[in-house]
């Protein structure tokens, strides 16, 4: 095997080599087909994990690529797949994964994985460890401990990765980098992360009444790793998100769309603490309840990094259930922070000034905003193709070149990227569980319950120094029958 070719592409040179030399003048050449021809044996066969809702829009997008077929499509809930279906008649339908891996590994060039967080990490550690490239949708994994694994297989297993932040492949996140390399704003010190999320129930508990399983619904798989419990109306297809045994709350949800363009910026690693703040639901006669299986109805958490190079330390606050920053002093009174309708944005402060943008660091503006218009910095970055879109062909072309390609390394979020990301985001998401946690039993050396300390984090150990319980949630345990493979 050459430098840098991966067994799949052996295969398919073996495959093409083998069937010219059986059918001779029957296969047309390339160059006779003109240029820009992708041969069918060319293409990448991609398996698609999860083949409804964002599933099916990441499945097209790699299609429209023009150079992946869909080739498999494999879900647990026969509800959410009837226009993959129609789109890609050829492909072979599978429920469970493992099965799917298992027969028709051969055939696989690729997975791409878009089903509820708590299943991302053995579905694409199944895929990667038979050597199959993947694709996976934000967050990368539900726990910190299962984002360090899936970053470090990439490289044991040798194949080309990237996870479903589009907006990491936008010209906007490049604009913002160009800015603060340029020294328009100076050293940042502060940034503001906000967005309107939840959008779905928290802070509720779990339902009282079990419902009946819907007959195209299999719920022990759809289950997966996490507790068996009665399935309950309303979860699905989109609700799961609010509920720790299977989603990852707001940060989850919108966190890898907006922080990173901060950590393209700023060029972050592991934060050193986590503190936070939270709502809860209050019930009758204004009495609050806490409900830990399932995500506050908002936070206010400040995730502290270590500057680097002199480098002051740096600040960051997420702020959610529509929670949002002061608006800046250079920001007009009728101007929108962030996003067009002021949903979501991010807020960076500096020693020399600011600048801001929204959702997928789209609208990047430096503040006052005149100053956009009027300051021009050489573009130093290539930029991608299509905008969002091309973040899917992006990772098409770059699984074809192979691991180890060019194309592979400059991808926006392959999992070197991904994955110290999502660390940060679910170091969020600790910081909510532990306080939950103080609320229950007060332990952890507080003055009384209802105080929460801030939690000191040991990066490349993964683990809290100063409040022992709180590991707990860096690595779940899975239901019997799952594991992750390492």
């Amino acid at each position: 095997m050459k430098k840098n070719e991966t067994p799949n592409n052996n295969r398919r040179g073996f495959i093409r080599n083998s069937a010219l030399a059986l059918a001779g003048f029957t296969i047309v050449p390339r160059h006779v087909l003109g240029r820009g021809f992708i041969a069918p044996s060319d293409k990448l066969q991609v398996a698609g994990i999860g083949a409804g809702g964002k599933g099916e829009s990441d499945l097209w997008n790699f299609y429209q690529s023009g150079k992946a077929d869909i080739a498999f499509l494999c879900d647990v809930d026969e509800r959410q797949t009837a226009k993959s279906r129609s789109r890609y008649p050829n492909a072979k339908i599978y429920k469970d994964y493992r099965e799917m891996l298992d027969k028709e590994h051969k055939h696989i060039d690729a997975c791409s994985v878009s089903t509820p967080d708590h299943m991302h990490a053995v579905m694409a550690m199944a895929a990667m460890q038979l050597k199959k490239h993947v694709y996976v949708q934000k967050p990368l994994t539900h726990d910190i401990y299962e984002a360090r694994m899936v970053t470090k297989a990439a490289h044991t297993n040798k194949v080309v990765t990237q996870m479903g932040n589009q907006g990491s492949s936008g010209d906007g996140v490049r604009q913002l980098v160009e800015w603060h390399n340029a020294g328009l704003v100076g050293d940042v010190h502060t940034v503001y992360c906000f967005t309107d999320r939840p959008v779905w129930p928290q802070g509720i508990p779990w339902a009282k009444e079990k419902s009946a399983i819907p007959k195209e619904l299999d719920w022990d798989l759809w289950q997966g790793t996490a507790p068996a419990k009665d399935y309950v109306e309303g979860l699905l297809p989109f609700n799961w998100r609010g509920w720790w045994d299977y989603g990852t709350g707001a940060l989850g949800d919108m966190a890898c769309h907006i922080m990173a363009p901060v950590f393209a910026v700023l060029g972050l690693g592991y934060p050193d603490s986590a503190e936070c703040s939270v709502a809860t639901r209050y019930v009758a006669n204004w009495t609050k309840a806490a409900y830990p299986e399932s995500g506050p109805v908002a936070s206010h958490i400040i995730l502290t990094f270590k500057g680097k190079d002199g480098k002051p330390d740096v600040k960051l606050h997420w702020m959610d259930g529509g929670i949002q920053p002061e608006r800046p002093e250079e920001l007009g009174p009728n101007e929108k922070m962030g996003d067009r309708d002021g949903s979501n944005g991010v807020i960076f402060i500096g020693s020399k000034g600011k600048m801001m943008c929204g959702t997928y660091g789209m609208y990047p503006q430096l503040l006052p905003t005149e100053r956009t218009k009027t300051i021009i910095v050489p573009q130093t970055l290539a930029r991608v193709p299509k905008g969002a879109d091309g973040h899917y062909a992006a990772w098409v072309e770059a699984a074809i070149a192979g691991y180890g390609s060019d194309k592979a390394k400059n991808l926006s979020s392959h999992f070197d990227i991904a994955g110290p990301l999502t660390e940060s985001i679910l170091m969020g998401n600790l910081a909510i569980r532990s306080y939950d946690l103080e609320q229950k039993n007060a332990k952890g050396g507080m003055d009384h319950p209802g105080r929460f300390i801030k939690l000191l984090w040991d990066g490349p150990n993964m683990k809290i120094t100063n409040f022992d319980d709180a590991n707990q949630f860096v690595k779940r345990t899975y239901r019997d029958g799952w594991s992750l493979g390492v």
